[in-house]
């Protein structure tokens, strides 16, 4: 696990892969209780008998917000931002999904620092996310995500 204690040390780390998570597996209990909290039950999630017959995929798959929602779960357990008084998830740019995500999957979230800024008491750092699919050869998305950090 990395981690980071302030501006300068994240600063040191611009265009670096900082690591990948360990593996996640989204399973069918998961992506139900993400259908509940978005109220987005659309059949390809939800319906396991439905998705296995019509589904060009075979199975049900995980929302693709879902895995965005993983971001800041999988990022702590590749860095820990330390002597922090406020952290934001503050965006997401050049997001591209590649592949669904099959219920079951296991998924891990490779990140690289691309850019930390000091705007004057906030630091903004883009962090380059890629979600790969175990066993699969085209990640679940890249993008990249933006937080901002105030040290103390």
């Amino acid at each position: 696990m990395q981690i980071i204690n302030n501006y300068e040390e994240y600063k040191s780390l611009e265009g670096v892969m900082v690591g990948s998570s360990p593996w996640h597996t989204i399973d069918q209990q998961q992506i139900d209780r993400f259908a509940d909290a978005t109220l987005d039950h659309q059949w390809i999630h939800v319906d396991s008998e439905r998705a296995s017959i019509e589904s060009p995929y075979g199975s049900t798959i995980a929302h693709g917000y879902l895995t965005l929602a993983l971001i800041p779960y999988l990022w702590k357990q590749i860095a820990s931002v330390q002597n922090v008084n406020l952290e934001i998830n503050y965006g997401i740019e050049d997001l591209r999904f590649c592949m669904p995500v099959k219920v079951n999957s296991e998924v891990s979230l490779q990140a690289t620092i691309r850019s930390v800024n000091d705007l004057r008491g906030m630091v903004k750092v883009v962090v380059g996310a890629r979600l790969v699919v175990r066993d699969e050869s085209k990640p679940a998305y890249t993008g990249n995500v933006v937080f901002l950090y105030q040290f103390k």
